[in-house]
């Protein structure tokens, strides 16, 4: 017998979609500037039930619900999230600003601030954007955002999945806004 046996499904303690529905929420919007693959797509909605964020905004290009390869990755969190599409990414963010949120694009820009160094302000909502997986985040996006995240990376490719990056910055806002 393991010194360390793993849990099973059952004894995870996991809530069902109804119970999660009625969750108090990680008040963290993800917005999704175009984001092509729907397999990240899918991560991102998974990544967003596991830290019960607020909802996913899907702008542009991005796919939205339902959809077989975004369900592929997602394994039924299109279900549990709620999720918004926009036209375009700008009218997402109006549409934040004007509710209160803080947003921030997830980019390497001149002006960032490091994703170690942010102040989360338990008190305040946010909305966090990830860009297209070749160009980022549009720039005009960028410029209506209150700040540019960026996450620190030693390695020869200077960039990151966006699912993978979702996850990184999500658990560090989870990590301030629920945890202390």
């Amino acid at each position: 017998m393991s010194s360390n046996p793993k849990i099973s499904n059952e004894d995870l303690g996991r809530v069902d979609p109804e119970h999660f529905k009625a969750l108090t929420k990680t008040p963290v919007i993800l917005v999704l500037d175009n984001v092509r693959s729907l397999s990240n797509i899918g991560s991102i909605f998974r990544t967003s039930d596991a830290f019960a964020c607020e909802a996913i905004y899907l702008c542009g290009v991005s796919g939205i619900p339902p959809h077989k390869d975004i369900e592929k990755t997602a394994l039924g969190a299109t279900e549990t999230v709620s999720w918004k599409y926009f036209k375009t990414t700008i009218e997402a963010i109006e549409n934040l600003k004007t509710s209160g949120y803080f947003c921030y694009a997830l980019e390497q820009a001149e002006h960032k601030i490091w994703l170690q160094d942010l102040a989360i302000d338990k008190f305040k909502k946010y909305a966090l954007v990830l860009g297209n997986e070749v160009y980022g985040v549009d720039q005009a996006v960028v410029d209506l955002c209150d700040g540019v995240i960026e996450i620190p990376q030693s390695g020869t490719k200077h960039s990151l999945n966006v699912a993978v990056s979702a996850g990184i910055v999500v658990w560090k806002f989870y990590e301030k806004l629920k945890q202390g």
